[in-house]
């Protein structure tokens, strides 16, 4: 196993073995998406496609991520936008990404970090204490169209109005019905079902994956590319 640490305020470290390249964050607190963050995540995922089969994404035990740094958007609308901006992208890229991505939660994903699980191919959960929560309409904030694809794309219609419209926090057993999770394990059993799921992904051939990927997203994904790339013009 070779493992390499991105150091900066992500605490982001990555580890390949077995070919499958594991994104682990843990900054000792909420996990936030910082510039720092998606430097280091666009990094390890250009990293994985050169020597991984397999991309897996986890936090720590209590947190998964709670989206985008507030103290970042605090610097005022212009620090904001550049971060959001840069966050779709982020979002776009793993949706995009070639191989398979596997996100791990075992803690609380909010915002920014729940649409990481949506933006997943599979995504694995733990039954413990934790929520799954998009707080846009509470907070008083809007859905761009790359977070619009991801929760038509994602998110079982029957939950929509609940997760969109009135910001729910799910837990566990509930992200799984409502499709921010396909699975629900013990944390007992977390590590093997990883592993297990892994390995299987890893026998899939690569190319037919990838192009199959594409074409299943092709209209989101064109939606959420022409987003970030208008988005990009306006900032230029």
């Amino acid at each position: 196993m070779r493992v390499t640490t991105a150091h900066g305020l992500s605490a982001m470290k990555y580890e390949l073995s077995d070919e499958v390249a594991t994104i682990c964050i843990d900054d000792g607190k909420a996990n936030v998406v910082s510039h720092q963050f998606i430097d280091d995540f666009n990094r390890h995922l250009d990293q994985a496609k050169s020597e991984a089969k397999v991309v897996v994404l986890t936090g720590r035990s209590g947190m998964f991520s709670a989206g985008f740094d507030l103290k970042e958007f605090q610097k005022g609308p212009d620090n904001m936008m550049a971060l959001a901006k840069r966050g779709m992208a982020l979002l776009t890229e793993v949706y995009s990404h070639p191989q398979p991505v596997v996100s791990v939660c075992d803690g609380h994903a909010v915002g920014l970090g729940a649409f990481l699980l949506l933006a997943s191919d599979v995504r694995i959960g733990t039954d413990s204490d934790y929520n799954v929560t998009l707080p846009e309409t509470a907070i008083g904030m809007g859905f761009t169209p790359v977070l619009m694809a991801l929760i038509r794309d994602r998110i079982s219609s029957r939950y929509q109005n609940l997760a969109v419209l009135q910001s729910k926090p799910f837990s566990g057993q509930e992200a799984l019905q409502a499709g921010f999770l396909d699975q629900v394990v013990t944390q007992n059993q977390l590590s093997e079902s990883v592993i297990e799921t892994a390995k299987k992904l890893a026998e899939l051939p690569a190319e037919a994956y990838a192009r199959n990927k594409l074409d299943l997203r092709s209209p989101s994904l064109q939606l959420m590319k022409d987003f970030v790339e208008e988005s990009e013009k306006v900032a230029a």
